[in-house]
C-alpha cells in the first residue's frame, strides 16, 4: 500500500462532512476522479484514519495527523505575489481575525485576491471555494497549519477540533 497523498487529506475531511457519501459523490465533492476517491479511502484505511468496515473517520487521529503530520509531510512555503483564492488565515473562518496580515492565496486565474502564493494540497482545491465551501474552509484551516505562525496554527486547530466534533483535550 502506498503512502498518503495530499488529496487524501481532502477526502478525509469530506468524509467527516458527508459520512455516508458514495464514492461518486465523494469524488464530485472533492474534485477528484471516482478511482482517486476510492484509492484515497484505501490509503486512509491503511493509515488507520478511516475504519475499513464503516468508512467512519478516526477524528482524533485525523486531528493529530493534521496538526503534527501535514505541516511536515506536505510542507508549503509562501511564494511570490499572485492572483488567487484566499487560503490559510486569509480565508474564512480566520480572515476576520487576521484582516491586517499579508494575504495568502492558492494561485488561480479566476482568483479575486492578490497575495503570496501557497501551493494547494491538490489541483482541485481552489475550485472548492465556490463548489464546496465547507471543504474549502477546512482546507484553508489545514493551510494555516502548513504555513501559519503559532497564533494562526493555534486558532486553526481550535476550528478544526470543532469541525471534527472533538472536545478540548
Amino acid at each position: 500500500m502506498s503512502h498518503l497523498k495530499p488529496r487524501d487529506v481532502a477526502v478525509a475531511l469530506q468524509l467527516v462532512l458527508e459520512p455516508d457519501a458514495t464514492y461518486r459523490l465523494l469524488a464530485d465533492l472533492v474534485g477528484v476522479s471516482q478511482g482517486e476517491a476510492h484509492n484515497a479511502v484505501k490509503r486512509l484505511t491503511h493509515a488507520r484514519l478511516v475504519d475499513p468496515d464503516t468508512r467512519s473517520v478516526n477524528r482524533q487521529g485525523l486531528l493529530d495527523f493534521l496538526s503534527h503530520g501535514v505541516p511536515y509531510a506536505f510542507a508549503a512555503d509562501a511564494g511570490p505575489d499572485t492572483r488567487g483564492v484566499p487560503t490559510a488565515h486569509s480565508a474564512p473562518p480566520l480572515a476576520d481575525d487576521f484582516a491586517n496580515a499579508p494575504a495568502y492565496v492558492w494561485p488561480a486565474l479566476n482568483g479575486t485576491v492578490r497575495g503570496q502564493a501557497v501551493p494547494p494540497l491538490y489541483p482541485a482545491a481552489p475550485a472548492t471555494a465556490r463548489e464546496n465551501p465547507p471543504l474549502y474552509e477546512a482546507l484553508a484551516l489545514v493551510d494555516a497549519l502548513r504555513v501559519g505562525r503559532a497564533r494562526e496554527r493555534s486558532m486553526a486547530l481550535a476550528h478544526l477540533r470543532t469541525r471534527l466534533h472533538l472536545r478540548e483535550s
